[in-house]
């Protein structure tokens, strides 16, 4: 049987523009999958669009003054721009306002109905005196009857991530004119979700490697019991309902949109003149369905259409979902209704995609929420400049000093050659593993660890010396490190398409993009290459976002509101005291690299690591750096240790030494040696 990989993301509502956690969350670990997928020559499409349909939208379009259409193809523009700049592969981006879309919800919902497995119900719903009409979902605010937090919507409290129901609210209040609104009697049309329970029960523990917040959230749902839910509105924006007694009323946004992955793969077989294929990814066993999301849209993605495509019969229902939790920004919860995030246009005004595409890959909300800082982006920024950019710029800039911008001739690898190519070789397949099964952070810090490697190979063969001493070695030194770029290439591409796009020019061009390549030499001798370019610009300490390299930088990150400016200026920090030179000379600070680090049991701030510092052994040091950075994100990191600090035990576990870190009010960022640096050089 044939596989193939049909893959999605959760679709934006179209109701406003995008933010980084929009970003990290379903859309640049999708995009980096399904690059991988390509590479590896796997058939795969990625499928997506914008939600039209719907509260937001209308809410939006009232308190603009603009109909519905004119919002959703504004976003719809502005979301697709965006996309396509940060390198986001979309097959098809579709649009649920299509008529395509609603011909084929109705179809859904009629056939449902025919199977009994949609009820007609009279219900409570709130109306607004007011505005003398229902009010659905976040038409009403009021407090979370979950959490207890104010300002939770009619369908969703953003707080604590619970999916409500607006008669669930207490102190409810309309979200247009602020009235409070009374319950009356209506009528709708429910998915019966109770009938899917015991199907539920069995299937969903039967998922092989999905993560566990995706199956503890749906055991959670499953225990309390599943319930009807309407799946029609009271409102005039919408698919509408194909029933004559159901004149007014729209297919409900959740329902309906789930559904925008078929009708986005229709309308890409349509455009391939192929319209008929669509069943092939949708029914054919041989399809992995595999749905990219944030974590508030799990029970759409695991319950809620599982049921819908198990109750239609004869669809594929999902492979994997790989959920992430959160991106805070500076501890705060990014939010496009709140106003608070780093908007994905106004960060594309000021730099290049690929820094941003690499701080959000290396540290994804995978397991936990992750928080985003303008000083981590710059620390990621830079040490994609001084450590892969360094390498790609020495070795080309050097190929064409010495031997006239050609990939130079040389005999047969030597031991180091041999061993680098051995070392590449392993990388690929270990990543391959890593990206195959979701671990998208770990990828990524694997990749750069093999680059790490790359500027070591470099400096150990010393080419400007053996420029002199001998052109045949000096050759094979540069001969190699070309071929290691080129791997190098490989490996970064999902996680880096423009940067790597560069380098394949400065390769010559014409470079292919074939995951097996990696570790296997492909480049011809006297192959002209392309002038070298700086892939990255280095960041400046103090950096905050508000400018693009070079240029000085503002007060407030944009997007993000400043504290006020009229806060009284700090006091003066007492100046430290003095030590001797002598007393300084005991200290024995080394170059070390953070082999492995993991959290300590119930210690919130603390991780255990294991250091290379050149001895025989690693050392075991416990440092307060959880709170800044994720476990994998710290692992093939250079740093500086004070190696001759006494032991310790720290919460029961030994420390045999310290990391040296900054320390500010941007928070706390460990100190990294030269790239070119071994573990166990002394530090001076």
């Amino acid at each position: 049987m044939d596989t193939r990989y049909l893959v999605t993301s959760a679709l934006p509502y179209a109701n406003g523009p995008l933010h980084l956690g929009h970003l990290a969350g379903a859309y640049l670990p999708a995009d980096t999958y399904v690059r991988f997928l390509r590479m590896c020559g796997e058939d795969v499409i990625y499928v997506c669009g914008t939600d039209e349909h719907g509260v937001p939208i209308t809410i939006t379009a009232e308190k603009q003054g603009r109909t519905p259409r004119e919002v959703v193809d504004e976003y719809h523009a502005t979301i697709r721009r965006e996309f396509e700049a940060f390198g986001i592969s979309f097959d098809n981006f579709s649009r649920t306002s299509l008529p395509s879309h609603a011909e084929f919800a109705r179809g859904v919902f009629l056939d449902l109905l025919g199977k009994g497995l949609i009820a007609e119900r009279t219900m409570k719903q709130l109306h607004c005196p007011r505005c003398s009409r229902f009010l659905p979902d976040r038409y009403v605010n009021g407090t979370c009857p979950k959490c207890g937090t104010p300002g939770a919507r009619g369908d969703l409290c953003e707080s604590c991530g619970s999916w409500l129901e607006a008669l669930e609210l207490k102190a409810p209040s309309c979200s247009i004119c602020g009235s409070e609104p009374s319950p009356r009697d209506t009528t709708h049309w429910f998915l019966r979700l109770d009938a899917f329970q015991g199907w539920l029960r069995e299937w969903l523990p039967s998922r092989e490697g999905w993560r566990d917040n995706v199956l503890n959230y749906c055991r959670g749902w499953l225990d309390e019991g599943l319930q009807e839910r309407a799946i029609t509105r009271d409102i005039d924006w919408g698919v509408p309902v194909p029933l004559d007694a159901a004149s007014g009323k729209v297919l409900y946004v959740w329902f309906e949109a789930l559904l925008g992955y078929v009708s986005s793969t229709r309308e890409l077989f349509e455009k391939r003149g192929d319209p008929g294929a669509w069943e092939r990814w949708w029914k054919d066993p041989g399809t992995r369905l595999v749905h990219f999301i944030g974590k508030d849209n799990i029970v759409f993605h695991a319950i809620i259409e599982p049921a819908i495509l198990r109750g239609l019969g004869g669809f594929v229902l999902p492979w994997n979902i790989p959920a992430n939790e959160f991106l805070n920004i500076s501890g705060q919860k990014q939010s496009t209704s709140r106003g608070t995030a780093v908007w994905m246009g106004e960060y594309l005004e000021r730099f290049q995609p690929d820094p941003m595409r690499y701080t959000l890959s290396i540290n994804a909300p995978e397991g936990r929420d992750a928080d985003f800082t303008w000083a981590e982006f710059r620390v990621r920024n830079n040490e994609l400049a001084d450590v892969l950019g360094n390498f790609v710029n020495r070795t080309v800039s050097f190929a064409f000093r010495e031997f006239g911008g050609l990939v130079p001739a040389c005999g047969g690898p030597g031991e180091r050659e041999k061993a680098l190519a051995d070392m590449a070789l392993q990388a690929g397949a270990s990543i391959r593993g890593l990206l195959s099964t979701f671990r998208f952070k770990a990828a990524c810090a694997e990749a750069m660890a093999l680059a790490r490697e790359g500027n070591r190979y470099f400096d150990s063969s010393e080419p400007w010396r053996t420029a002199r001493a001998s052109r045949e070695e000096c050759a094979r030194t540069i001969r190699h490190s070309l071929e290691f770029i080129d791997w190098l290439r490989l490996v970064f591409s999902p996680f880096l398409p423009f940067s790597c796009e560069k380098i394949a020019l400065m390769l010559g061009g014409g470079r292919e993009n074939r995951w097996d390549a990696i570790g296997r030499p492909s480049l011809v001798e006297g192959t002209r290459l392309g002038q070298p370019v700086i892939l990255f610009e280095k960041l400046e300490e103090g950096f905050d976002g508000s400018a693009a390299p070079g240029k000085p930088s503002a007060s407030v990150a944009p997007g993000v509101k400043g504290e006020n400016d009229t806060k009284a200026p700090a006091a003066e920090p007492e100046a430290p005291a003095r030590v001797s030179f002598d007393e300084f000379r005991k200290l024995d600070l080394r170059v070390g690299r953070i082999i492995s680090a993991e959290p300590v049991p119930k210690a919130d701030k603390l991780l255990a690591m294991k250091v290379d510092l050149g001895e025989p052994e690693p050392r075991s040091i416990v440092a307060g750096l959880r709170q800044w950075y994720e476990p994998d994100a710290l692992a093939g990191r250079l740093v500086v240790v004070v190696s001759n600090l006494e032991p310790a035990r720290i919460r029961g576990v030994q420390s045999d030494g310290m990391i040296l870190a900054s320390d500010g009010g941007s928070g706390v960022f460990v100190l990294g040696p030269d790239p070119s640096a071994r573990p166990g050089d002394k530090v001076r």
